[in-house]
């Protein structure tokens, strides 16, 4: 299988790291280049905001969400994580902006 690879941004909630890890894999597997997530904030990797000041923390979700926004710039297409149809404001305007960008926008559930 060697040729020209979609490749999609995965969106959604941090909490469900566990699918986010699935979903890369099975993408991965099914011959795409799978862009994900930095760090999961919501399960796991505390120690990113650990002692920061107000200040910071509003800066660096600010950085995050610009990077993956950046994210969906080099994506074909998102796909959104939505365990039990659960989307966030952040995956809200992920989702606006890639629909805004002409990117393809499929979902963990319908």
């Amino acid at each position: 299988m060697v040729g020209k690879y979609k490749v999609i941004t995965l969106c959604g909630s941090t909490k469900f790291k566990d699918e986010f890890l699935r979903e890369q894999k099975r993408l991965t597997l099914e011959g795409n280049i799978v862009i994900s997530v930095g760090l999961f904030g919501h399960s796991g990797d505390n120690e990113v905001w650990e002692n920061m000041d107000e200040g910071t923390l509003t800066k660096t979700k600010e950085m995050l969400d610009d990077m993956h926004k950046r994210k969906i710039d080099m994506a074909d297409e998102i796909f959104v994580i939505n365990v039990n149809g659960y989307i966030g404001e952040s995956t809200k305007s992920e989702i606006a902006y890639a629909e805004s960008t002409g990117k393809t926008v499929r979902y963990l559930e319908s």
